[in-house]
């Protein structure tokens, strides 16, 4: 094949917000598939939190994007030549392809997705590692019952906006905090949230002691720094804490921890650390579930896809951390 492959490949570690410098756009040719191998197209890039972590030196849950490796990011895309047997031309596929528009692949880790059963955007949202990360935190971790409180910031994105709808689903109250009025209407009017707190011009302190007079019992964090010490401040006896993400936190040079952690020791409450690869073995089970309720119609699905190019992937990460996104945030980069 003579089609060059765009890339962007990490150039440099970020201190700080990352900047145009800390990236390389590279062209490459196309890779040619050989035996048990196949051929990605890529359409669809996830744009996740998680990426500013991955590009950090030092041991953590998944090793760091080395400097002049193509950026680590899920996608989605087409099968267009394959020498595997399990895969063929024309199959959608799923997979950790990189920010770039081809990506060789020997199959693993890969999934065939159905574009009959969801649009593709949603196979890295709902039913992607959003979904997975929203359904096995908050039910194997949280373990919500009918009736009781469910707090979760980064309400409107694209973990928390999944999480909210999954607590309603089981009977919970569920009290949304997002940054910004249109958030927090989209998270009461869109997602079927019982309250949403705005963190930008309420006191979230005084706004939990008016939405949870009785404490909250389960809270899902995907925010961490002063968001997480309000609501440490209003646990509930025996509540549980999902901690999914500090995005507060990930350009700060100095991140802050939490002050009110004497709060689980006074309320015998429990904060637990999230992984979603650890649960890669039920994502069958979580994908099943999530499915069922899209179809129900119980679950609202919401994809912020922005149309562009490779290239466009440094800003568009940016967007997250300037709060500009809302629900799953997804760069197209190649149309059908």
């Amino acid at each position: 094949m003579t089609t060059a492959n765009r890339q962007v490949r990490l150039a440099a570690r970020p201190v700080g917000e990352p900047r145009p410098t800390d990236w390389e756009h590279v062209e490459e040719p196309v890779g040619e598939p050989g035996d048990g191998e196949f051929l990605v197209r890529v359409r669809y890039l996830s744009i996740d939190p998680a990426m500013r972590g991955w590009m950090n030196a030092g041991r953590s849950y998944i090793r760091p994007v080395e400097i002049g490796e193509v950026m680590r990011a899920g996608a989605v895309g087409e099968v267009i030549a394959s020498r595997h047997p399990g895969f063929e031309v024309g199959d959608q596929v799923s997979g950790t392809f990189g920010v770039q528009e081809y990506c060789v692949s020997d199959g693993r880790g890969v999934t065939k997705v159905d574009p009959e059963r969801a649009p593709l955007p949603t196979y890295l949202g709902t039913l992607g590692m959003s979904g997975m990360t929203a359904y096995f935190g908050l039910i194997d971790i949280g373990r919500p019952e009918p009736g009781q409180t469910v707090v979760v910031s980064g309400a409107a994105g694209a973990v928390g906006s999944i999480v909210g709808q999954i607590a309603k689903i089981l009977g919970c109250r569920v009290i949304g905090i997002a940054g910004g009025e249109r958030k927090c209407r989209m998270v009461v009017e869109e997602f079927g949230f019982d309250a949403a707190i705005d963190y930008r011009s309420q006191d979230i302190r005084k706004a939990l002691r008016e939405h949870a007079p009785d404490g909250v019992d389960v809270y899902f964090d995907n925010v961490g720094g002063d968001v997480l010490d309000a609501v440490l401040g209003r646990l509930a006896r025996g509540a549980r804490v999902v901690i999914c993400g500090a995005i507060s936190q990930y350009n700060s040079t100095e991140p802050k921890g939490p002050a009110n952690y004497l709060s689980l020791l006074v309320n015998r409450a429990t904060m637990t650390g999230m992984v979603v690869f650890d649960y890669a073995d039920r994502y069958p089970e979580g994908v099943a579930q999530l499915a069922t309720w899209l179809t129900e119609g119980r679950l609202t699905s919401l994809e912020d896809v922005v149309s562009g190019s490779v290239t466009d992937f440094p800003d568009t990460l940016m967007r997250l951390f300037r709060g500009e996104n809302h629900g799953k945030l997804v760069l197209r980069i190649a149309d059908a």
